[in-house]
């Protein structure tokens, strides 16, 4: 057996600019967006990339574009070389979170040196759910409605992140007004962090076909409490509007994991070390609440406390949901999502989880943080945790 490695470190995370629905990227093949995130990542950490062990990334709705293990396609779209294998993962929201776990797992057990761990999703060419849309023309409308294990265990109660949005934001009585207001200092944090040049580390402009280059994020908008409050809740006299959700939108991300003899052999220079990883599930028809048990549970393996934690990314695929997790915790809100979320930033669901350690990675460096943490929910009321530590 190969000698374990003691650390999975992580020598560099990149990203796109995520763009709106329809906006820069809506015309950009995933296979090609994605493939420019592993360019640049090969090209910035000076990696031999016939060396990478594996490529990983997450993406749901994989048909069309996103079709026939887009890690690999991507991988050989990028001209880079063919021995190199890829797999393409499905941890819904914490696809790409779960990427960097599989990697950091196989560099832990020395079976891997260089893993590259990264997601990619398309929301504009590939509309979300759009996989149930086409298993409808074989009879299946969902993955498990028509179950009947599923329907003995859990009924046929209607089962959806929206419904959990609005149970979460009643359960933890989470007022819309609250809501609207952690959605607006998304936003402006969001924009302030553009502003100030936090994001440039992390994103890799892309050229366009038009010969135009994209290099910021364009979901941040200008609103205030007075626009939100003016539109209307997803059920009717619901608490949930579309103000207070995550964005769809398009991006890839991608973080290159090495082992300590892979760091040494390969000259490379670490940027941070995964402290912890792990995944834990919840009720499936909550769905959404997963982040609280998950982060429960990192703190109790790791003995760390949330006073020791500098810095936290809660993914926002609902305000209610993060508002819900910082409440049972007692996270202050100052340490969260600093550079705003997916409301703000956008949720490109294969991506995302790669897209918030970058920006996690960015931010401990620039405020000199040692710990981040971060989660997110997940469908099938999952959730990933990862606590990495600033080198």
């Amino acid at each position: 057996m190969p000698e374990a490695s003691p650390h999975a470190y992580i020598v560099d995370a990149v990203r796109t600019p995520v763009g709106r629905r329809g906006g820069a990227l809506a015309g950009v093949h995933s296979a090609d967006l994605a493939a420019h995130v592993l360019t640049a990542l090969v090209g910035r950490t000076g990696v031999d990339p016939g060396a990478v062990d594996d490529v990983i990334l997450g993406c749901c709705d994989t048909i069309g574009s996103q079709a026939g293990d887009v890690a690999r396609t991507a991988w050989l779209v990028a001209g880079l070389p063919d021995h190199v294998p890829g797999v393409t993962i499905d941890r819904q929201c914490g696809s790409s979170q779960q990427a960097v776990h599989f990697a950091a797992q196989g560099v832990l057990s020395g079976t891997q040196d260089l893993v590259v761990a990264g997601g990619v999703q398309n929301m504009s060419a590939i509309p979300i759910s759009a996989a149930m849309l086409v298993g409808k023309e074989y009879g299946f409308s969902t993955p498990f409605a028509e179950s009947p294990g599923w329907r003995a265990r859990y009924g046929d109660q209607e089962v959806s992140q929206f419904r959990s949005a609005e149970m979460i934001a009643e359960r933890w009585d989470i007022g819309r007004e609250a809501m609207e207001e952690f959605a607006l200092a998304s936003h402006e944090r969001a924009r302030a962090a553009i502003a100030e040049g936090r994001f440039e580390r992390e994103v890799v402009p892309v050229p366009l076909a038009d010969g135009t280059t994209f290099d910021t994020d364009q979901c941040p908008r200008e609103t205030s409490l007075e626009k939100m409050a003016a539109l209307e809740p997803l059920a009717p006299g619901g608490r949930i509007t579309a103000a207070v959700a995550s964005q769809i939108c398009d991006a890839s991300s991608a973080l290159l994991v090495a082992s300590e003899r892979a760091v040494a052999g390969h000259g490379l220079t670490p940027r941070a070390r995964v402290h912890h990883l792990s995944v834990r599930g919840d009720d499936p028809v909550w769905m959404l609440t997963g982040p609280i048990r998950a982060t429960r549970h990192a703190l109790e393996r790791t003995g760390l406390t949330v006073d020791d934690i500098d810095l936290f990314e809660c993914n926002e695929a609902f305000a209610s949901v993060v508002l819900a997790w910082m409440q049972e915790l007692d996270v202050p809100h100052d340490k969260v999502n600093v550079n705003g979320g997916g409301i703000a930033l956008g949720h490109p669901i294969g991506a995302t989880g790669t897209r918030i350690m970058a920006t996690l990675l960015a931010e401990l460096e620039r405020t000199g943080g040692r710990y981040g943490l971060q989660t997110m929910c997940e469908g099938g009321g999952q959730a990933n945790v990862t606590i990495i530590e600033r080198l």
